[in-house]
């Protein structure tokens, strides 16, 4: 990179601060000007507790990543081709960022975005990049842009504005600018009145900023390539005359259009101060007329007025192109840039088939709703868990005997103790130092055709019985000789007939006293008297209780033949249980932490050891 150029088209930066917006405009930015390499190398984002991250962005139509670290000093070191830092970090604490990177092995220039640094602080940047013959561009600047090489950040506005400006391929013009919003509107001049920018620089409106309107015009001045030069300068501060001794000195040879903002001022208040911090003309030498009179007088082209500026950029360049020293632009159709999806879901222009179809709840609302209703007027009206279990998972209303049986469900099934496997594998899994999710996964997973899974089963067989019309007995041979299991939700290791289940027994009380009709309980009690003649622990278990009657409530409620089999199909029976369950095996858990109860070892008096 020869010393005129800070930006070329191999030029590669550092974002300070995760900046998605501005970092996908210069990716696109690149591929409309067809780099071959992203200028984007590395984003600095202090705040992340990882190292090393990634940030998915689009080149064109293609994915790639963008590294993400947590320090510049780790980005430097991985990416030391990257000589540029454009830093994003809010005035307090653009210093220190900029002193850093300033003070790096790699970065060659720093642009700075924030404005109001102090001015103490400007000055102390100004003067280590002097000592260390670095860059410094802004404060308070949008940036520049090397026309099809390399833009800074949001630099040149959105991607239609870079196009209509033919800032996608380099023109003949150097520009440089006080101002960073006048400078979409230069370019654009620019490219109507010439062959476009070559190179266009907006240095900050700070009173101290980094590098001063000369030094880029000297930059442009050196680069053969750029072959005029324009310069909007404004009110306040003498950074103008550095231009006027330039053209005295013939240091500044190129035709040089420039023209001063704020002539308005002498009509205005004394002491008025315009936009930028600079921007105020404590003496007749810094006000505009005298820079504008000064300039013309050195031999700049300075128009009378800005409405002027236009018709003087284009005199000049149609001169030069007369006299054949600008050559016309090899121009080209910059590639398109696709869309971005929500974009264009936005517009309307696109449409695609979804992957997953949610029937029960919409979170995109001010407020979610389960199956339609506010979950605001679920509150307000005190709904019950078991009317909101019944929009998520029926996608109905629940008359309030549903809800009850509902609860009641939930609690019976709450907990059996730590000795159930559910129970013991969370007490295990949480004595091993494991975490809440962990633990409570472990319970959950024991959960099957042996412990609590026997809902459905028993749900499905008892309701098969029924629909074929197979008397108890019937029912027992078809299960022991075709279906070859036991019974689901018959049997109990502990409770018996003489020692019954008081779980099962509130149960069937809550079902014949509150259930119009009950028939797969009727039948369920009309098996357990065979099954318990047999042996008197082959009661009806609490699995078999709560899907046996649960198979009544759908019933209660009028669901049709189809619905109660997409209600089985779904588990929502086995549902209950591990709803249920989950709140002992949760309990246990915080038990045994708030214990700090040890490592569990099966101790060897339970267990038989043998050859």
């Amino acid at each position: 990179m020869v010393d005129y150029e800070l930006f070329n088209r191999n030029t590669q930066a550092i974002i300070y601060g995760f900046q998605r917006n501005p970092i996908q405009r210069m990716l696109d930015f690149d591929f409309v000007s067809k780099r071959e390499k992203n200028s984007v190398a590395a984003i600095i984002k202090p705040t992340q507790t990882a190292a090393i991250s990634y940030h998915n962005v689009f080149f064109g139509n293609k994915e790639i990543v963008i590294p993400i670290y947590k320090t510049l000093d780790l980005a430097t070191k991985k990416h030391p081709n990257a000589d540029v830092m454009i830093n994003f970090a809010s005035f307090r604490s653009s210093y220190e960022t900029s002193k850093e990177a300033l003070e790096s092995n790699t970065i060659r220039t720093v642009i700075i975005i924030a404005e109001g640094i102090p001015e103490r602080q400007s000055r102390k940047l100004i003067k280590i990049a002097e000592e260390r013959k670095k860059n410094i561009i802004g404060p308070a600047t949008v940036g520049g842009i090397v026309a099809g090489a390399f833009k800074i950040g949001n630099t040149a506005g959105t991607l239609e504005n870079i196009t209509l400006s033919k800032l996608y391929r380099p023109g003949s013009v150097g520009f440089v600018s006080k101002s960073g919003g006048l400078s979409n509107e230069m370019n654009f001049m620019i490219s109507q009145t010439t062959d476009g920018v070559y190179e266009g620089i907006a240095i900050g409106g700070d009173r101290f900023p980094g590098s001063k309107l000369i030094d880029h015009l000297m930059r442009y001045e050196a680069n053969p390539k750029i072959k005029m030069l324009v310069a909007l300068g404004e009110i306040g501060g003498t950074d103008e005359y550095a231009i006027v001794e330039a053209l005295k000195n013939k240091k500044i040879t190129k035709p040089i259009v420039v023209w001063v903002t704020g002539t308005a001022a002498k009509i205005l208040p004394k002491g008025l101060q315009f936009g930028h911090a600079g921007a105020m003309a404590d003496s007749s030498k810094e006000t505009a007329d005298a820079k504008n009179r000064a300039l013309r007088e050195a031999g700049a082209i300075v128009p009378e007025s800005y409405e002027d500026f236009d018709k003087e950029i284009r005199k000049t360049f149609d001169k030069l192109k007369q006299e054949g020293i600008i050559q016309p632009v090899e121009d080209f159709e910059p590639p398109a840039i696709p869309m971005d999806y929500n974009t264009a879901v936005r517009l309307g222009k696109v449409r695609r088939p979804t992957d997953v179809v949610v029937t029960i709840s919409d979170d995109r609302g001010d407020v979610p709703t389960f199956a339609g209703i506010g979950l605001d007027t679920i509150i307000k009206d005190k709904k019950s868990i078991g009317y909101v279990i019944g929009l998520l998972w029926f996608k109905r209303e629940l008359p309030e005997f549903a809800q009850e049986f509902i609860e009641i469900v939930i609690k019976l099934t709450a907990d059996h103790g730590p000795a159930v496997s559910g129970a013991h594998n969370a007490i295990i899994t949480a004595r091993a130092g494991k975490d809440l999710m962990s633990s409570l996964a472990s319970g959950i997973l024991t959960i099957g055709p042996r412990f609590g899974g026997a809902i459905s089963n028993a749900a499905k067989y008892f309701r098969e019985a029924l629909q074929k019309g197979m008397n108890p007995l019937e029912f027992m041979g078809y299960m022991k000789n075709v279906v070859q299991i036991n019974i689901p939700g018959i049997g109990h290791r502990i409770k018996s007939v003489q020692n019954p289940d008081v779980r099962v027994q509130l149960l069937k009380e809550f079902v014949l006293n509150n259930f119009e009709k009950h028939p797969h309980l009727d039948y369920a009690l009309e098996v357990e008297k065979l099954t318990t003649s047999k042996r008197n622990n082959l009661i009806l278990n609490v699995d078999g209780c709560v899907g046996i009657t649960f198979l009544d409530l759908l019933e209660n409620l009028d669901f049709t033949k189809e619905e109660i089999e997409d209600v089985i199909h779904s588990e929502a029976l086995n549902g209950l249980f591990v709803l249920g369950r989950s709140i002992g095996m949760m309990g246990h858990v915080f038990d045994q932490k708030r214990q700090r109860a040890g490592l569990y070892r099966q101790p060897w008096d339970e267990i038989l050891f043998t050859d």
